[in-house]
Formats: structure tokens, C-alpha cells, sequence
């Protein structure tokens, strides 16, 4: 797998293609000489997490047999804001379905995609607590489960 990166201005503004020639457009913040012009690099670590756990969900409702109305997702990361590089601690992610899917198994679907099947989730939950939960039917929120380090390791003072 390749990503080719071209530099679009002479600040910060970048296009992304893979190798299928897909584009993505990606810029920094405006401390660094950010135009708006696209996603930030962390954004875009969100909406690989989101892609793939949505391919996971809807793959296994699909195989279920479980009619979605209208499936939407929320992908939400908490930064550490004092220190450099600013890593996700935390990042929380919650589906929305609506239609007549059995409750279990959408649950289902998203403990396997959260637990198993995510290879975002995987590369990430070493460092970062990830949770997930879901509204049905526009209900209330429900929590489904949570993966990440038990703790995170005290930084030593050099």
C-alpha cells in the first residue's frame, strides 16, 4: 500500500493519492500555514477509525440480514492539549441506526468491529482508550464496549 503525497501552495496544503488514484485533500493549522483547504492529519487518523469500524458494522449487519433506514456516525477524539505531540487519550465513537434492526444484533456488530475485526482500532488501542456505544432508533445512548491500555505508563523525569 502507497500513498503519494504532491504539495498543492507553498504552505502546508497537500493532495493524497492512493494507489487507485483517489484523492484526499489535506491542510495544517494556521499557526503552521494552514489555508483551511482540507482535513488536518489527525482528522484524518478519525476518519480512518470511522471507515473502517463503519465497513465492519454494516458488513456484519448486511450478513445478518438486518435492514438499515439511515446509519450515521459520530467519531469524536480528546487530545492531551498541553503537551507535544498532541495524542488522542481518548477517542469515542457512536453509531446511529435507525429501522428495524434487532437490537443484539447491532450490538453485536459493533463489539466484534470494536474488539476484533477493526484493523484502526488494533493499531491504535495500544496507546489510546477507544469507546463505542449506539443510539437506536433514536433512543438513548448505550454503551457497547471499551479497548485501549488499562493504564498509561508515568513519563519519567529526566
Amino acid at each position: 500500500m502507497t500513498i503519494q503525497f504532491e504539495q498543492k501552495n507553498k504552505a502546508v496544503h497537500l493532495i493524497a493519492m492512493n494507489d487507485d488514484g483517489h484523492e484526499a485533500h489535506l491542510d495544517g493549522s494556521e499557526s503552521i500555514g494552514g489555508e483551511g483547504k482540507g482535513f488536518r492529519p489527525m482528522q484524518m487518523l478519525l476518519v480512518g477509525l470511522g471507515a473502517c469500524t463503519s465497513m465492519d458494522v454494516i458488513s456484519v449487519l448486511n450478513k445478518q440480514k438486518q435492514e438499515m433506514n439511515s446509519y450515521n456516525l459520530d467519531v469524536q477524539g480528546f487530545r492531551t492539549s498541553e503537551e507535544i505531540p498532541a495524542v488522542f487519550q481518548h477517542i469515542h465513537v457512536l453509531f446511529k441506526v435507525n429501522g428495524p434492526v434487532l437490537e443484539e444484533k447491532l450490538v453485536r456488530a459493533i463489539y466484534l468491529s470494536i474488539t476484533k475485526y477493526c484493523s484502526v482500532t488494533r493499531m491504535l488501542e495500544g496507546t489510546t482508550k477507544i469507546s463505542s456505544a449506539y443510539i437506536l432508533n433514536g433512543g438513548k445512548e448505550i454503551t457497547v464496549a471499551t479497548v485501549g491500555p488499562k493504564y498509561l505508563a508515568p513519563k519519567s523525569e529526566d
